[in-house]
């Protein structure tokens, strides 16, 4: 277990969440605001034995977790903490569908915010969103400090950028 929230568990992702975890990757709805494109079941488990690989370097600044209910340990989406090409500690998150508009995102971001600066010990963590993003973009405006817009030209939206510092 990497942090609990109210009503939400963070783990290391398993081999065993292939299947929910190549449904959340196979999701358009899931995937429309993260470049748009959905991934074969092939592509999923090579992307999720690649995340695997990461938990044997505990030095590593590569984290993607499974989300899970307390209540029933169903795997509900996975949570990152990544550190990006520009050396800034990133956050992201992505719920299969059946789990939208319950509060988990809100409740789970708050809960790595938490982590990654008590835990971690990270003095600052940003977060980028496609602007029409608009659930993600309202979490991210309740809790983080917007900075500005730009053109994506890899994903070819406007993203919005927001840095929070401990």
């Amino acid at each position: 277990m990497i942090f609990n929230t109210q009503r939400l568990s963070v783990r290391a992702l398993s081999f065993e969440d292939l299947d929910l975890f190549h449904k959340m990757q196979n999701d358009q709805a899931v995937m429309k605001y993260v470049g748009g494109k959905t991934y074969s079941l092939e592509e999923n488990k090579k992307d999720l034995l690649n995340i695997l690989k990461f938990y044997e370097n505990p030095k590593n600044d590569f984290w993607v977790w499974a989300i899970t209910l307390k209540s029933s340990s169903n795997f509900i989406g996975t949570i990152a903490l990544v550190r990006n090409e520009k050396d800034e500690y990133e956050i992201g998150y992505r719920l299969l569908k059946e789990y939208w508009k319950q509060g988990y995102g809100k409740e789970v971001t708050n809960g790595l915010i938490k982590y990654a600066f008590e835990v971690k010990k990270i003095k600052e963590i940003v977060a980028y969103v496609d602007k029409n993003n608009i659930t993600s973009v309202r979490i991210l405006d309740s809790t983080f400090n917007f900075i500005k817009e730009f053109y994506n030209e890899e994903d070819n939206c406007i993203d919005r950028y927001y840095k929070l510092s401990n």
